[in-house]
């Protein structure tokens, strides 16, 4: 065993205006408080802004940091090959901007000792920071969502999310956003999130949502926010988790 009780992975993909605004060392500075091992993966996505080589640079300084290079595939391969290479306990994986700060693992662990694999942070259904059309479009995901999929989850989509080691390793490999052929263009929202927390369910592990504090802190201007488009999406993909697990596609050899 390693010893690691929490393995944190962040995803990047050209996320330098978040880290020119400090957050790595945001996390640091919550981290040396703590009084267990941790490591804290950032999963570079093929980055092209120098927002890798700045956090090797912050890596290189700050004991417990490493960077790990992949090429573009997007926010879930970025995640999973985070995963692969996590050797704690716990893994938690949350966004680069920090809008739900890194302490709020602290509302997570308790529930692990209660017997829970996969415990997960939760904006609420009101979100700080967040303009009236994008509450009526996360309004709309969550109602049409919650037909079909995950009825007692409020909220899918908060980038906190934290699994017992062995569960994510064996949860990740199944989604289909892993298997696709296809090139990633840019920075992408999908629902990832949804299918991974139906599997966990579907194969038996106890689910927990958990409120946690949460505001927009996203400073980066690369990413195309179109929400009527992203939520369009994002609903055809919960579709396809459906008709997928109606096909048996999850089923078990």
């Amino acid at each position: 065993m390693s010893g690691i009780k929490l393995s944190i992975v962040i995803p990047n993909f050209n996320e330098k205006q978040n880290l020119d605004r400090g957050v790595l060392e945001e996390v640091n500075n919550y981290l040396k408080k703590v009084k267990y091992d941790y490591e804290v993966i950032i999963s570079d996505d093929g980055s092209t802004d120098g927002s890798r080589e700045e956090a090797e640079k912050f890596s290189r300084s700050h004991l417990g940091f490493k960077v790990l290079p992949n090429p573009h595939g997007g926010k879930a391969k970025a995640v999973w090959a985070g995963i692969k290479a996590a050797k704690g306990e716990i893994v938690l994986f949350t966004d680069m901007d920090q809008s739900t700060p890194l302490k709020e693992v602290e509302k997570l662990f308790p529930w692990f000792d209660q017997g829970y694999s996969v415990v997960f942070g939760s904006r609420g259904k009101a979100r700080a920071n967040f303009p009236w059309f994008r509450q009526l479009t996360s309004w709309g995901f969550r109602v049409i969502r919650g037909i079909f999929l995950l009825h007692d989850v409020v909220d899918t989509q908060c980038g906190f999310k934290a699994f017992k080691n062995s569960v994510a390793k064996k949860i990740f490999p199944m989604l289909s956003v892993l298997k696709e052929q296809k090139e990633s263009k840019g920075w992408t929202v999908s629902a990832f999130d949804v299918e991974l927390l139906f599997l966990a369910e579907k194969f038996g592990n106890k689910l927990k949502e958990v409120d946690v504090t949460w505001k927009d802190e996203d400073v980066a201007t690369n990413k195309d926010k179109r929400f009527i488009k992203e939520s369009t999406d994002m609903l055809k993909q919960i579709l396809q988790v459906k008709m997928n697990n109606l096909k048996g596609m999850y089923d078990q050899k």
